[in-house]
């Protein structure tokens, strides 16, 4: 799966322009939303007119951008503000819902892509919103209004920003660090990921802090704990083996960890999301 995204990145690098998809398929509407349900889906590299906010239901989304590598557990969501170079990564057994804002409807989205901690409000406000797909012909008065209230909702919660990304690099040796990483989170060491790519450690660690201002083994921790997200959010994955596959020797230390990361311990976070 890793390596068709890269090919896919550096296709699309090569060319110097994205792909851009039409998601109203010519129709005029000013907003819609539409609900994705299925296997395990690569986008490839895109961008597209209107913004889109997508609320992960069920299962895990990762979605991609030239600045960072996102992670989408259930009960969060991704904003991608129109014209953002993206991927999306749909892990198996995925269930989302995505809105589309037409840029007149949240004229300052910023130029990033952010996870966002959904309100009960707006997740029960991108239900309702399945009514009126996307690829409808036009607007009508009731979908302008619903869609325009929501629209400032989802303006005020891009304030509130949920701290699940990874940095991304244009450092080429930092980032075949960075994949061989990800690779290797059980074993990863620094003297592992020096060999493969072929610097020393002193040098990796000071490219790591050029590059991205995180030392090698903060990024390491990060990659550790949003795997973690990832492998908690699947059905019956206990929290010893989710601790084991990324790489710490015992259930203590892992549980101290994911608590400081995310203010909640590893069981909670899994029944919060299972419920």
């Amino acid at each position: 799966m890793t390596v068709s995204a890269l090919s896919d990145r550096e296709l699309s690098e090569s060319a110097n322009l994205p792909r851009v998809i039409d998601l109203r398929r010519g129709g005029r509407a000013l907003a819609g939303s539409y609900l994705y349900e299925g296997g395990g889906l690569i986008t490839g590299w895109h961008c597209h007119d209107v913004h889109q906010i997508e609320y992960a239901v069920h299962g895990v989304v990762e979605v991609e951008t030239d600045a960072a590598h996102y992670l989408l557990p259930p009960q969060q969501a991704a904003w991608i503000p129109a014209g953002l170079r993206h991927q999306a990564v749909m892990n198996p057994d995925v269930r989302t819902i995505a809105v589309m804002f037409d840029p007149s409807l949240i004229p300052h989205p910023g130029d990033r892509a952010r996870i966002l901690a959904v309100s009960p409000l707006i997740r029960e406000m991108m239900i309702y919103a399945l009514r009126w797909s996307i690829e409808r012909v036009d607007s009508d008065r009731e979908s302008d209004g619903f869609f325009a209230t929501m629209g400032n909702l989802v303006s005020e919660a891009l304030d509130h920003e949920a701290p699940l990304s990874l940095p991304t690099s244009d450092d080429p040796i930092v980032a075949a660090a960075m994949l061989y990483t990800k690779e290797n989170l059980a074993t990863a060491t620094v003297e592992d990921v020096s060999r493969a790519v072929a610097v020393s450690e002193r040098t990796l660690r000071r490219l790591f802090q050029t590059s991205i201002g995180l030392p090698w083994r903060t990024y390491l921790l990060h990659a550790r704990m949003l795997r973690a997200m990832a492998l908690l959010a699947a059905p019956g994955q206990s929290v010893a083996d989710t601790a084991v596959t990324v790489g710490f020797d015992n259930l203590s230390s892992f549980t101290r960890a994911f608590t400081q990361f995310r203010g909640e311990t590893p069981s909670a976070y899994r029944r919060r999301i299972a419920d």
